[in-house]
């Protein structure tokens, strides 16, 4: 790890370099059509760039400048085709040969234990939403504290020398517990520390809102990876009932969506933790379901089981665009996240499903 002057050192000449030409630093002005009247419009429902315009749905775009969805659609568009434009995003049609070189350089962001990252083949990845369910004390928690680490260190190391947004809603961020890791993990804890920007979310419409305003801290902090923990506590909490059930499906379904494109028009890592509940009609298996019903399950880009095994930890990846099915054997000590002590560190392990 780098000592945190280097480090200042680093994010402070890439951050003004992309500043000045990079497309997350392009302001809608530059787009046609968009005046000084919608501009202050936009800006103030927090969309100040090309790439915010483009993250956002036609709906949301609609409400801010208080136009039908038939303009702001236009406006959505003109702001992607902005970006394919600057080589940022791809084009609408586009061989599967091009679209292998693309996914071939995606960033990867290792978890701290090989095991986990063989699961995923090679590491959390960027422009994906990666969702982690389990009972409680499963782990969960631990993995987000893990990667908040993890990030920061240098490529060689697993890490993309970027920084983390934690979004809380459990109350669950610790940070005694990423001083821990980061110790245990040869890095400076304060430097680890002032890498991770932490928003408290107490209800399901401000989680939303903290949301909305991602693309800021994304462009001000050089933000590579992003933590929901959990996605969704509040809107079950405040949902009760089946007469709220449809109410509380659409806004999640907007949440889960609105993470699926911050992670692509930002090229960022997120990471999403949900929990779970008992079917008792299950004779046979494990009863336990991720909850958020088809809305999560369809939206997350990878969906990965954790379970309790005495004092290990077994992750199963349930659902991925072309990952196997199968299960790896990780640990949890004072480094967070590792591989059992006697597997090594070279050989992952396979095990039955119980």
């Amino acid at each position: 790890m780098t000592s945190k002057e280097e480090k200042e050192q680093d994010d402070e000449g890439s951050f003004s370099s992309k500043k000045q030409s990079g497309p997350l630093y392009l302001e809608v002005e530059e787009l046609e059509g968009i005046g000084p009247a919608m501009k202050a419009k936009l800006n103030t429902a927090g969309i100040v760039t090309v790439a915010d315009l483009a993250s956002k749905s036609p709906t949301e775009v609609a409400d801010a400048i208080g136009s039908d969805i038939q303009r702001a659609t236009e406006i959505c568009e003109k702001a992607r085709e902005k970006l394919v434009e600057m080589n940022y995003l791809g084009e609408n049609f586009v061989s599967a040969t091009e679209i292998y070189k693309r996914r071939k350089a995606i960033d990867r962001i290792s978890t701290g234990s090989r095991n986990l990252d063989d699961l995923f083949a090679g590491g959390i990845e960027t422009q994906a939403v990666t969702e982690f369910y389990g009972e409680f004390g499963s782990g969960k928690t631990q993995i987000c504290h893990t990667l908040c680490v993890m990030v920061q260190q240098p490529l060689e190391l697993g890490g993309l020398r970027g920084n983390v947004v934690y979004i809380d809603t459990e109350n669950t961020f610790r940070p005694e517990r990423i001083v821990g890791i980061a110790e245990a993990r040869g890095c400076d804890p304060q430097v680890i520390l002032d890498g991770i920007i932490v928003a408290k979310a107490y209800n399901s419409s401000h989680q939303e809102l903290i949301m909305s305003e991602l693309g800021k801290q994304v462009r001000e902090h050089e933000v590579k990876l992003v933590i929901v923990d959990s996605a969704v506590a509040h809107y079950r909490a405040e949902f009760l009932g089946r007469g709220t059930l449809s109410e509380r499906q659409q806004r999640l379904n907007k949440f889960m969506h609105a993470l699926v494109r911050a992670a692509e028009i930002y090229n960022i890592a997120i990471v999403a933790t949900n929990q779970v509940l008992s079917t008792p009609d299950t004779f046979f298996g494990d009863p336990t379901r991720a909850t958020g019903g088809h809305v999560v399950a369809h939206t997350s880009t990878y969906r990965v089981y954790i379970r309790k095994t005495g004092k290990n930890r077994v992750a199963r990846m349930v659902d991925s665009p072309y990952h196997a099915e199968r299960e790896v054997v990780f640990i949890l000590d004072e480094k967070g996240v590792d591989d059992p002590p006697e597997e090594g560190s070279s050989r992952r392990k396979q095990v039955t499903t119980s």
